[in-house]
């Protein structure tokens, strides 16, 4: 309880940690893309980070990445992990191509109508759909967690479209000015149901935030 009788709660958002992608494919939703022996190293440096942390809940992603990544959090923590479908990557219409600047998908002209509307996106799950079933779960988190603190293992795209929609941001954006690398934390602080601050930090490191495959 703060000093003025208001519950404070911490959801933290964890991106997880890099992806064994040799193909460099933008892998989105496929299954069977699991955590590189660096992903598995910033998934231990961001259990460390949380170590000392009251953290009382944990929910996951489905998706294998997220998964791994919250194994060793959960050891630290000794909690059980929940997953919880609204915390998956968002939806992508380029899932399973090589989207680069000049190269792949992008230069061939039967892909050229998904790009023309960046603002909704035209070519993937709209950013408004992504914050409202972000938004959710991070309420389920600090209802679990009242008074304490929770862990909530995600995405970039999702994690970063709903900092700015609890910031007032328009939700459409440059990619390449995310701040929201792999195995960063992501925190909303809450009195109560009210957002009183956000802050970040990346126990695992600083990396491209246009790495395919987020």
């Amino acid at each position: 309880m703060s000093a003025e009788g208001t519950v404070r709660t911490t959801v933290h958002l964890v991106r997880h940690g890099e992806v064994h992608n040799p193909e460099k494919i933008l892998y989105g939703r496929l299954p069977g893309y699991g955590l590189s022996d660096r992903g598995r190293e910033q998934a231990l440096r961001v259990a460390a980070h949380l170590g000392g942390h009251h953290v009382a809940a944990l929910f996951v992603s489905p998706m294998q990445r997220a998964q791994e990544t919250a194994v060793p959090i959960a050891e630290a923590l000794d909690l059980t992990p929940v997953t919880d479908e609204r915390l998956i990557e968002a939806g992508n219409a380029f899932e399973g191509l090589t989207v680069g600047v000049g190269d792949g998908a992008l230069r061939r002209p039967e892909y050229w109508p998904l790009l023309r509307n960046p603002f909704r996106p035209s070519w993937g799950e709209p950013y408004l759909e992504i914050a409202h079933r972000m938004l959710g779960v991070v309420h389920r988190a600090r209802t679990a967690a009242a008074g304490h603190e929770a862990v909530c293992v995600s995405h970039q795209l999702p994690i970063w479209t709903l900092r700015r929609f609890l910031a007032g941001e328009r939700l459409w954006h440059d990619p390449r000015r995310r701040q929201c690398s792999l195995g960063s934390v992501t925190s909303f602080l809450f009195d109560d149901e009210s957002l009183a601050d956000i802050a970040y930090a990346e126990p695992g490191g600083v990396t491209d935030p246009t790495a395919t495959g987020a």
